[in-house]
Formats: C-alpha cells, structure tokens, sequence
C-alpha cells in the first residue's frame, strides 16, 4: 500500500497519549538518508516540546520516550534523535512568536446577522 507510514503512526500515537502537556510533536521518517530500501521506516527524529519535561534533565526526557517507545525500539526502528524540550526552551530555540494554544473547539457563540436598512 502506498503511502503507508504504520510505525511512524503508531509512534505519533504513544508519544501523543503518553507525554503529559504535550504541545508539539513531529515525527519525521528520515530513512530516506540512509541505505534503506525506499518506504522504510528505520530512522527517525522526534522533536517535542511538553510540560512533562518541565523540572527534569535530558537524560530522564529520553529515557521516558525510550520507555513508550519500546516496543518500536526493539523491532524496527533502528535509530531514534530525539529533540525533547519544555515550551520556555522551544521558544527561546525557535525565537519570535511564542506557538498557538491548541484549538478548544470555537465555542463562541455566533453573532445575530444585522438587519437590512
């Protein structure tokens, strides 16, 4: 099946549902760069930034996805770069605008339409 991508979804999904305060995630399959046969999903880079990360060192960010992630990590993934950061470090890495809150679903109400004149 073309396009398919079940590891690189499944990591999406245990590192969404398993990192408290999650605000960024990206899971980039960079297998491509390596002697792989094309469609691989061997080499990845994960960048996140959560508040679970807040208070604790970079060994214990990567130890915790190291830990939701061993099941992959013991079949085919053969490489992981991990980018693991609190949001005060992401904004001051990436500089400008601090990132958008995450959308709660456009609760206002709508707005009566004004009458013809």
């Amino acid at each position: 099946m073309n396009g398919a991508r079940p590891l690189q979804d499944g990591i999406e999904r245990k590192l969404g549902a398993g990192v408290a305060g999650l605000h960024h995630l990206e899971v980039i399959n960079e297998s491509h760069r390596h002697n792989v046969p094309p469609g691989s999903e061997s080499h990845f880079k994960l960048v996140l930034v959560a508040d679970a990360f807040d208070g604790i060192r970079l060994l214990e960010r990567h130890r915790l996805v190291n830990r939701l992630l061993a099941d992959e990590l013991a079949g085919g993934v053969h490489a992981l770069a991990i980018h693991a950061w609190t949001r005060d470090e992401w904004q001051a890495r990436t500089g400008g605008a601090p990132m958008s809150p995450p959308c709660l679903g456009g609760g206002k109400p709508k707005r009566a339409a004004a009458p013809d004149t």
